[in-house]
């Protein structure tokens, strides 16, 4: 690696350590002509799906335009910062490990209404209506009706798991 005080091409590495909860690998360098010291940064590269809109246009996955969507369907309800995190997350591990190129918006689009379903059943009926463009009250009526059918998150979450994989909500559709 250049050093980026002198430019000499011959750097060592002198101290390697993981960073970021071992998601990067963080290393002191030092300039084998000048003998300054720097640290860089090494984290692995992972190419996020391409999102296909409905129309049939295509465009890179953009983590600020899925967080500002579930941000504006929870907003002035009761849900900590960290399970809203925690479900991005979830959402972009699956987009991550689908090993697809490219990915249909309505898949995405069920993922997160998926998530929101276990945060907080207010936030997804509004990011249902407009997700699934609800043309009249009988829409979210219906879909309240769904609701009222299956448990909360709050007893969901306070359900006794009896298979390993029962606790991942990612896969409630």
């Amino acid at each position: 690696m250049r050093c980026p005080f002198c430019g000499h091409l011959d750097t060592r590495v002198i101290d390697s350590r993981l960073a970021s909860d071992g998601l990067q690998v963080r290393r002191r360098r030092e300039c084998s002509e000048c003998g300054d010291r720097f640290t860089t940064y090494e984290s692995a590269e992972v190419v996020m799906p391409r999102i296909v809109k409905s129309d049939g246009t295509r465009e890179p996955f953009n983590e600020e335009k899925l967080l500002t969507g579930v941000l504006r369907a929870l907003e002035k309800r009761p849900v900590d910062t960290d399970s809203v995190e925690a479900a991005i997350g979830r959402i972009q591990h699956r987009l991550q490990s689908c090993g697809e190129r490219e990915i249909q918006s309505r898949v995405l689009g069920e993922w997160v209404m998926g998530e929101l379903r276990n945060l907080d059943q207010v936030a997804f009926v509004r990011f249902a209506s407009v997700y699934r463009s609800f043309q009249d009250v009988s829409e979210f009526r219906e879909e309240i009706d769904r609701l009222e059918r299956q448990p909360t998150p709050e007893e969901r979450r306070n359900q006794m798991h009896l298979l390993p994989d029962e606790g991942d909500t990612s896969s409630d559709e």
